[in-house]
């Protein structure tokens, strides 16, 4: 099954630091009010656990906003605004639009390879942690990590209304770089890491936990050999 999706970047001329993009959230949905739920993807005080079509990011130190589908079609709350201005604590950002990107990709997976690097993916849950802790080797660990890989494209793919019906092959090709992050006072574990795949996945989208405030952001990896040869 062939997917449809909508894709819309837009990119700020101004600068944030990726520890600010919470805060960056917070002040757009602050500005277009919390009426909008697919801003915030919380009704009342309840979460709703599914793939998010606004997304939050830091890309090359500039504010951005990634929208899907749906999120393209509610951004003019924030664009209708007289002032798009934000306060990020006692700082004031003047957003201007530096760069905005609108492309329609037909998701499937193919019988070719993609390459992507993913930054600070939070992979693992408490459950997971623990198991991933007790695993003795690197290639076990490698391992778990590429099918919680295969599970969160797949939790994307439902997201978006998206049916899978090939096999996804995907493989880690390099070491994961590790880093502790904080999340909601609790300490985590970020992991960045360039991996294979044949599912196609456009960039800056993000995969695993807490991608609406930038964690888990893809990009892909172009091969200039290949495109030299």
């Amino acid at each position: 099954m062939v997917k449809k999706l909508r894709l819309l970047t837009v990119t700020f001329n101004t600068q944030i630091r990726p520890y600010e993009v919470p805060a960056f959230r917070g002040a757009i949905i602050d500005k277009v009010g919390r009426e909008h739920i697919v801003f915030h993807h919380h009704v009342g005080d309840n979460y709703l656990y599914r793939y998010p079509t606004i997304q939050y990011k830091a890309i090359g130190q500039q504010p951005a906003i990634v929208c899907l589908d749906e999120g393209i079609d509610e951004l003019h709350h924030y664009f209708e605004k007289p002032d798009w201005s934000l306060w990020l604590g006692d700082r004031k950002l003047e957003m201007k639009v530096d760069r905005l990107l609108l492309n329609q990709f037909n998701m499937q997976v193919w019988s070719t390879q993609f390459e992507y690097q993913i930054r600070n993916w939070i992979a693992l849950s408490q459950n997971n942690y623990e198991r991933y802790q007790q695993l003795e080797s690197e290639i076990e660990r490698i391992e778990m990590l590429q099918r919680i890989l295969v599970g969160n494209i797949l939790a994307f793919a439902k997201g978006i209304g998206w049916s899978i019906e090939k096999p996804i092959e995907l493989k880690i090709t390099s070491s994961p770089h590790i880093r502790p992050l904080r999340l909601k006072d609790q300490k985590v574990l970020g992991f960045t890491l360039n991996f294979k795949t044949n599912v196609f996945l456009p960039n800056y989208i993000g995969l695993g936990k807490s991608v609406s405030i930038g964690y888990g952001t893809i990009k892909q990896i172009h091969n200039r050999n290949k495109e030299n040869n």
